[in-house]
């Protein structure tokens, strides 16, 4: 009761300002009287005071059992520079001193030359184990040189057909691996146990839900056979009733096998059901990044003097391949969740579902791309023609160090301005949900909204403070819009919207408070709200002493 309660408009009606929840669901939306009127002798009050009551905020696209391991191994995320790099690895592997792998991760590529860190930084503070440190984006690795002695990388080590091993002038490995060249040590690692999974996604779990995260889908679940084993660890945690969250589990398809995976598909599809998980979604790699120059691009990366090179990036799936595994997903009803970063990855994911939607016919899966980054113009419509969700992580649209320095001098000035065009999507009628790719950047819904709207970094976060100017300002959404994309469109990429995303009698009783009405406080301060309160199914899941 007494807050400001985030529902569709009502033009018929003035702004609600309390609800009230009985057996877990939405039973009424109103005035302080109207829902006073409903009070028993039982009935919890809450007075929210003034604070915000919104949807439970969902991410479209995240990995927790991921993020939580790093969380409980040696994480680089909340640093940004060598020397606290340095300092939080020398200190981790001091304190394990029996573990035969430092593991964890967080990095930042444009901390280093050219995006590149050195092995001999880590030769350094542990010369002897072999360590592996994936980059915050999950994209490329660092690694000492046992752990390339261990994964039998030299100078005369071929690049594999999907990676890059990075090289000094004399051709030997540098410390970097980029795309699937992480496979050469990664395949090299002992496996996490299901009950190490288990631990991150518990870690994870409470971590999401204290930012006001009530669903998500995960963007990669797989098998032992995938090397990202959580497929399993993901039913043990759901059926014993322990996963709080709503879950959508994107399988994870295999870029060296064919359309025969399919058959395995259908089978984890029909196995993956428990509690409040599910597995309807299959996620397809079609390309990398621009800052190790593997995303696919229509035109050549520029080199280091605004030159055109030989370098268009790379399809991990050849276009005409696509179309046949999204039209089979699609006739199998699978959503497919594709990832493309570049423009022309951008191009070949629309283009696949165009061939599905002309060979099975329109349908209700929901076919989504994530990360968005750059889209050519003329594909802007097409999102919302084809009914493709354009899946976006805001936290990237913003003047930091990758953008200023791997990114736009390789793109070129006119690419450069295709980024991240969130308002030109919404503009043209595409719906547009919102991800964090946690662990690659913060999963913190507000933060994300606020960069939605301003195009600049909030002051907490650790990236971003280069610049004091927003990044194509134009692309800014509103904060209704923005809000929409983290509750009401990520529910709808996840089949959830008949039951959760909005704030209506019937509805699933997902709920946050924020300390502060989001729609009525300069846009500048988005960053500083707060959650007090997530509630999954009528359940709190996460409360601050303010509302315990």
């Amino acid at each position: 009761m007494n807050g400001a309660v985030h529902v569709p408009a009502r033009r018929d009606a003035p702004p609600p300002r309390a609800v009230a929840v009985r057996a877990g669901r939405i039973a009424a939306v109103g005035t302080n009287d109207d829902v006073r009127a409903l009070a028993g002798p039982g009935t919890e009050v809450v007075d929210l005071a003034g604070r915000m009551l919104v949807p439970g905020f969902q991410d479209a696209h995240v990995h927790p059992p991921a993020g939580g391991l790093e969380m409980l191994r040696c994480n680089l995320s909340d640093a940004y520079s060598v020397p606290e790099y340095e300092r939080l690895i020398a200190g981790y592997a001091a304190e394990r001193p029996d573990d035969p792998w430092i593991l964890g991760g967080g990095w930042s590529m444009d901390v280093f030359p050219g995006g590149n860190p050195p092995k001999d930084v880590l030769d350094r503070v542990v010369p002897d184990r072999p360590v592996y440190l994936p980059s915050r984006d999950g994209h490329s690795a660092w690694v000492n040189s046992r752990a390339l002695e261990i994964g039998g990388v030299t100078a005369a080590s071929a690049d594999p057909a999907d990676g890059i091993i990075v090289r000094d002038r004399d051709g030997e490995p540098w410390g970097t691996l980029h795309e699937g060249a992480t496979d050469l040590v990664a395949s090299r690692i002992p496996p996490d146990r299901d009950e190490e999974w288990i631990e991150g996604l518990r870690v994870a779990q409470a971590y999401l839900h204290s930012l006001g995260i009530t669903a998500w889908q995960d963007a990669n679940v797989g098998t032992k056979d995938s090397g990202y084993p959580t497929f399993e660890p993901y039913r043990t945690f759901a059926a014993c009733g322990d996963l709080t969250a709503r879950v959508v589990g994107a399988l994870w398809w295999d870029r060296h096998r064919g359309i025969e995976q399919i058959d395995d598909l259908l089978d984890l599809r029909e196995r993956g059901a428990a509690g409040r998980f599910t597995a309807t979604s299959v996620k397809i790699m079609q390309d990398g990044v621009i800052e190790n120059f593997t995303a696919g691009v229509l035109e050549p990366y520029l080199d280091a003097e605004g030159r055109p090179t030989d370098n268009l990036g790379k399809s991990f799936v050849d276009p005409e391949e696509l179309k046949l595994a999204v039209t089979r997903l699609d006739a199998e009803g699978f959503q497919v969740h594709v990832h493309a970063i570049g423009e022309r990855a951008n191009r070949e994911a629309l283009d696949a579902f165009e061939a599905a939607r002309a060979a099975n016919g329109t349908n209700d899966l929901r076919h989504h791309i994530a990360h968005i980054q750059v889209i050519h113009p003329d594909d802007v419509p097409r999102f919302a023609e084809l009914g493709v969700v354009a899946n976006a992580q805001p936290l990237w649209a913003i003047n930091e160090g990758q953008m200023a320095h791997l990114t736009v001098p390789f793109l070129g000035p006119e690419r450069s301005t295709w980024q991240y065009p969130f308002g030109s999507l919404v503009r043209a009628g595409a719906t547009v949900a919102m991800g964090s790719d946690w662990s690659v950047s913060s999963p913190n819904p507000v933060w994300g909204i606020h960069i939605a709207v301003n195009r600049m970094t909030p002051a907490e976060y650790a990236y971003g403070h280069e610049a004091d100017a927003p990044f194509l300002p134009i692309e800014r959404l509103d904060v209704g819009t923005a809000l929409n994309g983290y509750t009401i469109n990520t529910a709808y990429v996840n089949h959830l919207d008949a039951t959760t995303g909005s704030i209506e009698v019937g509805k699933e009783a997902d709920l946050v408070v924020l300390d502060r009405d989001l729609l009525s406080i300069p846009s500048a301060e988005l960053h500083t709200a707060t959650v007090q309160l997530t509630m999954v199914g009528g359940e709190r899941v996460y409360v601050t002493d303010d509302l315990a």
